[in-house]
């Protein structure tokens, strides 16, 4: 049945998200507020869809810790679920992305229309420049920044080294640094087919200090999502 479910959905979720893209393309001609209030709806659709056909209920603690305006949200990223859920928890996100996406044919433009920001990981110092500049706007526009610092997606108890945008982008603005754990990967894996039903958590921790310096900041952001992490993925969540 799960196996059914899982294919359900992906076909559901394939067929809505080419429409979207469709769809939204005369927006591109309006101000980025139109086109993102549309890509919300299509997450919305895409989490309830989740819900209905594979049984996968979302969960979510700690909202109250994200200040209003300008904040940067340090995220866990286990599932490409994590990608859709802060389109809904947040007004007017902004992903950091890789640049590549960008480039993709169609959603690239949409994705540069909504204010999402590309950054080369091969770039270097003037990469990490361009970031930090671009983060900066959106955080003077009083819109949340979503990163994750590990720069990819990881498998349940899988750890990868955080990269430094983060905290650059901390020094430069100022800006509340809030970090979020999940256990996303236990019903939807990197690119998995299956999806499990059960009780998916997102864990919204307290802002960091502000004034860390870099090394602090990095160490203290780490301890606190892999240690919320770590105490989700202990939950029995996953019903089969």
């Amino acid at each position: 049945m799960t196996l059914l479910r899982s294919a359900a959905f992906n076909v559901f979720f394939m067929g809505g998200t080419v429409l979207t893209v469709l769809a939204a393309l005369p927006l591109l001609l309006l101000p980025p507020r139109a086109l993102i209030a549309f890509i919300r709806c299509w997450a919305r659709a895409m989490i309830a869809g989740l819900r209905v056909i594979c049984g996968i209920r979302l969960e979510v603690t700690g909202l109250d810790h994200i200040p209003p305006g300008g904040s940067i949200i340090a995220a866990k990223h286990q599932s490409a679920f994590d990608t859709m859920v802060w389109l809904v928890l947040l007004p007017r996100p902004a992903y950091v992305l890789k640049k590549e996406l960008l480039d993709i044919p169609l959603w690239g433009r949409l994705a540069r229309h909504c204010g999402h920001l590309g950054v080369d990981r091969k770039g270097g110092g003037a990469a990490l420049r361009a970031l930090v500049r671009g983060a900066k706007e959106r955080l003077e526009e009083g819109r949340p920044v979503v990163i994750f610092p590990e720069g990819t997606r990881t498998t349940p108890g899988e750890r990868q080294s955080y990269q430094p945008g983060v905290a650059a982008m901390a020094a430069a603005t100022g800006a509340p640094v809030v970090p979020a754990a999940t256990d996303s990967g236990r019903f939807w894996g990197r690119r998995a087919f299956r999806k499990s039903p059960g009780v998916l958590h997102v864990s919204v921790l307290p802002a960091l200090p502000a004034g860390m310096p870099r090394g602090a900041l990095m160490a203290a952001l780490e301890q606190a999502i892999e240690t919320e992490t770590e105490r989700l993925m202990a939950h029995p969540g996953v019903c089969g």
